[in-house]
């Protein structure tokens, strides 16, 4: 049976561009907790200990699912471990945990088979499960790749046919690094190869009518994920499918910097209203994934009521006019009731000829509550028109953004064109860093080291970090000490007009200020509007130079929605001004959660600021929040720009989160790496801990330290392998001479 495709979607890959609006999916059931259609997001994780030894696993379950996940996924890379999961089942359930299993499959088809039995769901990987995975390039003809197809089908349906036997569900979970050989032949390291190695599956899985399917699109990029997962919802809504998607950046690493990655590419996609079940892959004890994964989820939660409540004002208002008018008609008409009672009173005194009138009269009354009924009814039309005038001019809308929207690939990276000012901001200049310190001392010049100048008072003169920011917007505040000559100050207009030395001070105006002031900075001006103001009468009076920079403002709902509309509003009107992202946010308020609040300022703006600059749009950000020190909001913007790509200020780890088949202690065996080579500014150094999470994996880093066996390290230089079965003790040190063999050391500074 041919399968009719699904009406394509407004925002092409999502349900709109415009609003949250979750993507409606296919309910899954997962033991007792199902996933997808209506259901909440997801929580889950996966442990770290050896599958064999049951109790550590059981009692890191349990540690896990306290901490919040409602699905454990446990390795099992043979037959062995495969049949202990039933040993671990059966323990968690006596001591009270009935949460659903998944078992994590590579390699091994038997394996996979023998787990479906047991556990709830099993993961397999298209890249490997039957496919080939050995770095080589193969030429295939449409009949040798169909043949190919084929084998796999017949290695695959067992599986199919005990998960449809047992209930159990399947993932079918694509990695960007471990597509197989002959989908590399074909469509090469794409987000087309990853969705199609997983669209192979699900079409066999339907084939043998088989539909308990949940997919990913993982990538230790988040840029390359969220391509991903938006061509994977625009392939399946053609081929008429929406199963549930489970999201998570694999290989995102630990602390600030592995919840950062993590909520960019998770965080943006949620933002499109993707996304049934969240795993975020940390390289720490699985218990402190599950925190942030609900901070994320949880914020959704909220903007879906607030989205309905938003939709509801609105619909209050129009009621409140028709409850208005259908008020005024049960006035009249209880006038002729009351009229009519008079008179049912005459009628007791007066002849029959006048009950006879009175009669008429009442009949002549109930007209007139006809025609009452009728003009409320034609009041209620009049409404019904004034809101298809509305909707028609909201068409207008999207049919001119559509223009914009058209050309813009949302399946590959293109950086928004903009003007270069000053050779500082905008073209091919890296995306700026605005930090707020008005609220900070003025008269200490040690307040700059929260943004990345360090003063030497002995030297009298600053030192840079290697995140250090380009402005600091400073009000109405003059600061008692001389700054830096290459940090910007921004201040207010009306302060800044008032300055008799202005190098280096840039004002910050208002839109209606620098339409109205005739007083102009020769270098920079930096303009605060929103979407709205695009569309005002004000903004046609804007005069553009080679000095306009937009900051971009939001105080929507869908904040993120709001801004990228505003981009495509710009860009339809062909202005190439550079634009400054900002963003603030209110932590104040916030009940007791379950994270600290700088950790979910951290994940807010890295979604919403990082969710932008996945689609290049923004020439800086400005983040903000009063309650988050300054320092923090330096190391997050910096690690937002890292994490998409876009400015790259620091050395990035690419490690794996660990599991059962993990040869050596990732936590520390990371830290060590990182302690020595940190310094190491632009460098991507992959740490993996089996061949599984190895070259394929870290197929973005430009080293590799990956576990081959009980105290051997392989190395490699991008894909290529460099030292085999390399000694634990030794594998650093062999590694930093890769790097400065390569050319690619530098000595770390020293501590004055």
């Amino acid at each position: 049976m041919i399968k009719k495709p699904f009406n394509a979607l407004n925002g092409k890959y999502c349900n709109s561009l415009d609003t949250f609006s979750r993507f409606l999916t296919r309910e899954v059931t997962i033991g007792h907790i199902p996933m997808g259609a209506n259901n909440p997001i997801r929580i889950q994780s996966m442990t770290t200990t050896d599958t064999m030894d049951t109790i550590g696993t059981v009692e890191q379950t349990i540690r896990m699912v306290d901490a919040g996940c409602e699905y454990v996924r446990i390795t099992a890379p043979s037959v062995k471990e495969a049949k202990n999961l039933a040993l671990i089942k059966k323990e968690l359930i006596a001591r009270g945990y009935n949460v659903p299993l998944i078992a994590d499959i590579h390699f091994t088809p038997n394996a996979a088979e023998e787990a479906a039995r047991i556990v709830e769901k099993v993961r397999i990987n298209p890249g490997n499960y039957a496919d080939k995975k050995r770095f080589e390039n193969f030429e295939y003809t449409t009949t040798e790749y169909n043949a190919e197809l084929e084998r796999i089908y017949k290695k695959f349906s067992p599986l199919v046919k005990v998960c449809k036997e047992y209930g159990t569900a399947m993932r079918i979970g694509t990695n960007h690094g471990s597509l197989s050989d002959r989908i590399m032949s074909h469509y090469g390291d794409t987000p087309q190869g990853m969705v199609e190695s997983a669209m192979e599956f699900m079409r066999m899985c339907e084939d043998l009518n088989y539909y308990n399917l949940v997919i990913s699109m993982k990538s230790s990029n988040p840029q390359v994920m969220v391509q991903a997962y938006r061509l994977l919802v625009e392939t399946m809504v053609k081929e008429g499918m929406n199963y549930p998607l489970h999201l998570g950046v694999t290989e995102a690493g630990d602390g600030e910097d592995g919840r950062i990655k993590s909520a960019v590419g998770i965080g943006a996609l949620l933002e499109d209203g993707l996304g049934d079940t969240i795993r975020v892959s940390l390289t720490e004890d699985p218990e402190f994934e599950a925190p942030v994964a609900i901070s994320l989820a949880d914020r959704y939660k909220e903007r879906e009521l607030s989205v309905i409540s938003y939709q509801l004002s609105d619909n209050r208002k129009e009621l409140s006019v028709d409850s208005y008018q259908l008020s005024d008609n049960r006035k009249e008409l209880s006038v002729d009731s009351y009229q009519l009672s008079d008179k049912k009173k005459q009628q007791t005194t007066d002849n029959r000829q006048q009950i006879t009138d009175k009669i008429q009269q009442t009949t002549d009354n109930r007209q007139q509550i006809t025609d009452k009924i009728q003009q409320a009814t034609d009041n209620r039309q009049q409404t019904t028109d004034k809101e298809q005038q509305t909707t028609d001019n909201r068409q207008q809308i999207t049919d001119n953004r559509q223009q914009t929207t058209d050309n813009h690939n949302p399946y590959e990276y293109q950086r928004r064109h903009s003007a270069e000012l000053n050779t500082f901001i905008g073209g091919h200049q890296v995306p700026r860093v605005i930090i707020d310190l008005s609220h900070k001392n003025l008269k200490d010049p040690s307040i700059l080291a929260d943004v990345g100048y360090l003063y030497s008072s002995l030297l009298d003169k600053y030192n840079m970090a290697e995140q250090s920011t380009d402005f600091v917007y400073l009000a109405d505040q003059l600061p008692s000490f001389n700054f830096p000559g290459n940090l910007k100050q921004l201040y207010n207009y009306s302060t800044w007009k008032l300055l008799v030395d202005k190098s280096n001070c840039h004002p910050f105006y208002s839109l209606e200020e620098f339409i109205s002031s005739k007083d102009h900075d020769p270098a920079l001006n930096l303009v605060s509007i929103s979407n709205q103001d695009i569309d005002s009468e004000l903004f046609k009076e804007l005069s553009i130079d080679n000095t306009l920079v937009f900051v971009l403002e939001t105080h929507a709902i869908c904040g993120l929605q709001d801004q990228r509309n505003a981009f495509f509003k710009l860009m339809n009107m062909g202005l190439e001004i550079p634009v400054i992202i900002k963003r603030k946010y209110s932590l104040t308020d916030k009940n007791a959660t379950i994270l600290p609040k700088d950790t979910d300022f951290q994940l807010y703006a890295a979604t919403d600021l990082g969710g932008l600059l996945l689609d290049g749009f923004g020439d800086g950000v400005w983040a903000d929040a009063s309650e988050i020190p300054a320092k923090t909001i330096l190391s997050t913007s910096f690690g937002i720009l890292q994490a998409t790509r876009s400015r790259i200020s620091k050395t990035e780890y690419i490690s794996c989160p660990s599991c059962g088949r993990t040869l050596f202690d990732l936590q520390i065996t990371t830290q060590m790496i990182r302690s020595r080579t940190d310094h190491l500014k632009g460098l991507k150094i992959g740490i993996m801990g089996c061949i599984v999470n190895g070259p394929g994996e870290m197929a973005d880093a430009d080293y590799g330290y990956v576990g081959t066996g009980p105290g051997k390290i392989t190395l490699y230089r991008g894909k290529e392998v460099v030292k085999k079965n390399v000694n634990t003790e030794n594998a650093l040190d062999e590694l930093i001479g890769i790097i400065r063999g390569d050319g690619n050391w530098v000595d770390p500074e020293l501590d004055n």
